[in-house]
């Protein structure tokens, strides 16, 4: 009997700016050739690129030594400072087993969340904070927001009110957000800076230190009504700091690359902003984009998870999902991705990627 192996789908998806397509399509994909890798909000779903993120950080990159920018938001910070304190792949190995273990419940408060989520990234960092902040390759670049306003309180009535105020403004145009936050870009003083070109927001260009990176990660990620803002930050403008995602949400930004933006990313699109998630025609800017290489879990390997899709904050209070449930689960989907990782490797290492990029 002739026995027929089936190869199995594809895990990855490709999508390449204009400019990236045609770099690639000529000399193949290549270490030295990225400079700037973007990390997006976007919770626990960040865990289950763990596999991919080691391939990158362990395997590829470290063919080609040379400083790069990470530019991450809310959970792509965090992934990305658990890299420069621990390695690329230690780092991203604890950041997925405390996100598994967190214990949130139902109904807990902001301030219990708050706690936890700083154990958590004391976790992450342990006594490598100052690795992180002069590491020699790695120039981290993280993404907060300013609150103005009212949306500085963390009183529900003036937190919500600015919440409806926010939602209804960005519905007319994301611009008008820029009445509600600013945004922060924050980095190591002591080389090159990460900069972009002005738009509607203004940008606060900061510097952080050993001393108030984790207050500027947990500002990264402070999620509004679900963790307080972050004020009194050491050496920082008085203000109240918020989730970088609400403004940057996939990290469109007009990047100034000069090889390839290379984005593992746990979507095959990227949403500029966290409002803009329920309108369909809020797209990434094309120009912004143009350098960018955008690697995702394909439709079929999301199916072929636990959960039919990857690890997300709703899974801590779904009706019918237990703790010991959710954890077996959520360990299966970071085992799993390995297989992105492996599929990376292979690809670059045949330089068959230019048979599965797709448009941007």
């Amino acid at each position: 009997m002739t026995q027929i192996l089936q190869r199995r789908s594809p895990a990855l998806t490709f999508r390449a700016g204009s400019l990236a397509r045609q770099l690639i399509e000529k000399e193949g994909l290549q270490a030295a050739q990225i400079d700037m890798i973007p990390g997006a909000a976007g919770g626990p779903k960040g865990i289950g690129l763990t596999g991919l993120d080691q391939a990158i950080f362990s395997n590829f990159l470290p063919q080609a030594k040379q400083r790069r920018f990470l530019i991450g938001s809310s959970v792509g910070a965090w992934r990305f400072a658990g890299i420069t304190a621990q390695g690329g792949k230690l780092g991203p190995e604890k950041l997925a087993e405390l996100y598994i273990h967190l214990p949130f419940q139902k109904g807990m408060k902001t301030l219990e969340i708050d706690k936890i989520s700083r154990e958590m990234l004391a976790g992450i960092l342990t006594d490598q904070t100052q690795k992180l902040v002069t590491h020699p390759d790695y120039h981290l670049t993280i993404i907060a927001a300013k609150a103005a306003h009212l949306f500085q309180s963390d009183q529900p009535l003036a937190l919500y009110s600015s919440l409806l105020s926010i939602v209804g403004a960005n519905a007319i145009s994301r611009h008008h957000l820029n009445k509600f936050m600013q945004r922060v870009i924050c980095q190591p003083e002591q080389f090159p800076q990460f900069k972009i070109q002005d738009d509607a927001f203004k940008t606060h260009y900061l510097n952080y230190t050993a001393d108030n990176v984790a207050d500027w990660l947990m500002a990264s990620g402070s999620i509004p009504g679900v963790t307080p803002a972050v004020k009194n930050i050491a050496n920082a403008p008085a203000g109240a700091y918020r989730d970088g995602g609400l403004i940057d949400y996939h990290i469109d930004l007009p990047f100034e690359s000069k090889g390839i933006v290379l984005y593992p990313h746990f979507s095959d699109s990227i949403i500029p902003g966290w409002f803009d998630k329920m309108f369909k025609s809020r797209k990434a800017n094309a120009q912004n984009q143009a350098r960018t290489l955008l690697i995702s879990p394909s439709a079929d390997y999301l199916k072929s998870l636990p959960l039919g899709r990857l690890p997300d904050r709703k899974d801590f209070v779904l009706k019918g999902l237990e703790p010991k449930q959710r954890v077996q689960l959520w360990r299966q989907s970071v085992a799993e991705s390995q297989r992105l990782g492996d599929e990376f490797l292979e690809l670059v290492e045949k330089q068959q990627l230019p048979a599965h990029m797709q448009s941007l």
